[in-house]
């Protein structure tokens, strides 16, 4: 029996084990991991991987899934205001990091611009699984940054042993007067189970540090509904969802101005006369806002010994309809919409020669298209096809994995020349469990990452970053040579997990500022592609010192340049490093202290600005039981206790935007 989980221990922090129940030893959970497709625990993954769930997850989630992860190691968030935030791994951000909807495409449209909300509900989800490095070849060799799977209960997979189950939670927060809630329900009978479930935040704009005030826009209205049902049998289940989501939230750091070509060249000067004395505000927040509107149709379906010579099947498809509206002093400046298809599925093996693995396909498409001021990309039509193979083979202490996936792609633009292009990835590595309670995995790999259709075709100006953005028709195939090394100890009363890594890329696709100063306080960015180099090191240790109370030492470190002379790479976290205590004072109650740095960046791209170091100081009590048939959750976090200025040097808005001050959290959570 693993000991209890301690809610509150991770409810600021980066640690992932439990505290453990007095005269019990140590021993972390076997977290899982279903992104891995063989089912492998998170110590088991040849490269580092971590779960969160249950308890530890209702704790860490915030408005935003960048915001919900950030503490994690080797995570940051990108940051953009408080509706937008894409998870940040291991300094690489966009397309290089693929988010999913229970191993499905998410099919929004954040990887567009870092504006653009990532369309997963961290209060619905009921674990996230973060997998980082290149050796994600399942979903893409795209994702060389890493992968983040959220599994939610929109499709149930089970029938309630007492013909229904749900959860409600409420929670509030001082910073931006947030009231937020949720709700879900599984009821069920026979092989039949249907699930309904939804969302609604509403938070005002928050308080900035050390300063009276908030920082205009920054608020965020969002509310969602699902409503799925499943046929479940002895073999498997099958079942569909259809989901909707709506998001408003201020464009921080939007900054518009009438740009024009002259020949070849852009030039961004004064609003015209008939515009002159608007500041493009809007009535609501201050700011320019987006008013975004998700359809999401989902079929999940799982199969026990499908075929002869198989053990299972695995089928994902999603569909979805986007829309969203970019608004200036109340007037609809542009329009985005995203019509996007996601299938695969996944074929395991029977164990053949001593080898088990997966085999299967996946194929997506994308109709992209923008209309108004910033269509600075034309409409598009991606497609995309992968094959791959996943094989594991166990030997004494060792484990063995290789992995394979080739892809095809090809994407037609309006008015502009067709593009197509192929890619093969492939990774191997090997656990060596060289003693009891330890373990040492290393792994190598080549991925190819396919250039986005905003790389090779974008030619106009992008308010929310300040640029006029060049696209390059001429950008090739990104190939990605990564080596990792991960040490873990996973029990006892001193553990850890310890990696280190090196991520070399040829042909990196980067914006290169062009040195251009095209006014308005715009600059000229273009497409280009250079060799180079990430490297970094994270890890957590842990001493359990009594049986009530632990010690946790955590951080990260990520570099990454231009080979050749090129500089560095912009939007790089900066060092991390951090302590904290976490205490059971009896009857229940858990309590955490919390203390990290986070250093100056001062390596930093052309024409890029340094953030300042600051510390973070955080605390929290929660308090766990039962009432009657229910079990409740309550808990109250403190975060930003100094009232520190912070800046995010992952964000582009960082010199205009700070993060939030001394914030407390007051939330209630019921299971029923």
């Amino acid at each position: 029996m693993h000991p209890k989980l301690n809610p509150l221990a991770l409810a600021l922090g980066l640690a992932t084990a439990p505290v453990a129940l007095a005269g019990e030893p140590l021993q972390l959970a076997p977290d899982v991991v279903s992104a891995s497709a063989l089912g492998s625990a998170s110590s088991e993954m040849t490269t580092a991987a971590q779960v969160l769930a249950g308890d530890e997850l209702v704790l860490r989630r915030e408005a935003t899934l960048g915001e919900s992860l950030e503490s994690l190691p080797g995570v940051r968030s990108s940051g953009f205001g408080a509706g937008a935030a894409r998870p940040v791994i291991r300094g690489l951000d966009g397309a290089r990091v693929k988010v999913l909807s229970d191993g499905a495409e998410l099919l929004d449209a954040s990887t567009i611009s870092p504006d653009h909300a990532v369309l997963s509900e961290p209060l619905l989800a009921e674990r996230i699984e973060v997998l980082k490095g290149p050796v994600t070849l399942l979903y893409g060799g795209g994702a060389i940054g890493g992968v983040v799977n959220v599994i939610d209960r929109k499709i149930p997979t089970y029938v309630p042993e007492k013909g229904y189950e749900g959860e409600l939670e409420l929670r509030a927060n001082s910073v931006a007067e947030e009231g937020a809630g949720v709700f879900g329900i599984t009821a069920g009978s026979g092989n039949f189970a249907v699930r309904a479930e939804g969302s609604k935040r509403q938070a005002e704009p928050y308080e900035i540090p050390a300063a009276p005030g908030e920082q205009p826009g920054a608020y965020n209205d969002t509310d969602s509904f699902s409503l799925g049902a499943s046929y479940i049998g002895e073999r498997g289940y099958l079942g569909a969802a259809y989901s909707e989501q709506n998001n408003r939230y201020g464009l921080l750091g939007h900054e518009h101005a009438e740009c024009h070509l002259d020949g070849s060249d852009w030039h961004c000067g004064e609003h015209d006369e008939e515009d002159e004395g608007e500041d493009h505000e809007d009535e609501a927040g201050g700011v320019p806002y987006i008013d975004m509107h998700q359809q999401r149709w989902d079929l999940r379906g799982e199969l026990d010994d499908p075929l002869p010579g198989f053990e299972r099947a695995r089928l994902r498809a999603g569909h979805s309809q986007y829309r969203h509206r970019e608004i200036e002093g109340g007037e609809v400046g542009t329009r985005f919409s995203n019509d996007a298809s996601d299938l695969r599925l996944e074929l395991t093996h029977q164990p053949l020669l001593g080898w088990r693995g997966v085999i299967g396909g996946q194929t997506l498409r994308r109709d992209f298209a923008a209309l108004g001021e910033e269509a600075y990309v034309p409409a598009t039509l991606t497609r995309n096809h992968g094959l791959f193979l996943l094989e594991e083979y166990t030997a004494g202490a060792w484990r063995y994995e290789l992995g394979l996936r080739h892809e095809w792609q090809d994407i037609g633009a309006d008015g502009r020349a067709d593009t197509d292009h192929r890619g093969t990835s492939i990774s191997a590595g090997a656990v060596w469990s060289f003693a009891p309670q330890y373990s040492l995995g290393f792994s190598l790999s080549r991925a190819q990452r396919l250039p986005t259709a905003e790389e090779l075709y974008a030619n106009g100006p992008h308010a929310a970053t300040r640029t006029v953005e060049l696209g390059n028709l001429a950008l090739g195939e990104e190939t990605s040579h990564n080596a990792e090394l991960t040490l873990r100890k996973l029990a006892g009363r001193t553990t850890f997990s310890l990696s280190l890594f090196r991520n070399q890329v040829a042909d990196f696709i980067y914006a290169a500022d062009t040195g251009h100063d095209i006014g308005e306080g715009y600059r000229e960015i273009e497409y280009r592609q250079q060799d180079a180099v990430l490297t970094g090191a994270e890890g957590e240790l842990r001493f359990q010192a009594t049986d009530a109370t632990a010690f946790t030492l955590f951080g990260d470190h990520v570099r990454g340049k231009l080979r050749d002379g090129g500089g560095d790479l912009p939007r790089i976290p900066a060092d991390r490093l951090g302590v904290r205590l976490e205490q059971r004072f009896g009857m229940a109650l858990d309590g955490q202290l919390e203390f990290y740095r986070v250093q100056r960046q001062d390596r930093l791209a052309d024409h890029e600005t340094e953030t300042g170091g600051y510390n973070m100081l955080g605390a929290g009590l929660s308090h766990g039981g039962s009432l009657e048939q229910a079990d409740y959750l309550v808990y109250l976090k403190a975060s930003n206790l100094l009232d520190e200025k912070a800046r995010q040097h992952s964000s582009f808005i960082k010199d205009e935007v700070l993060l939030p001050g001394r914030n407390l959290t007051l939330g209630v959570r019921l299971t029923f």
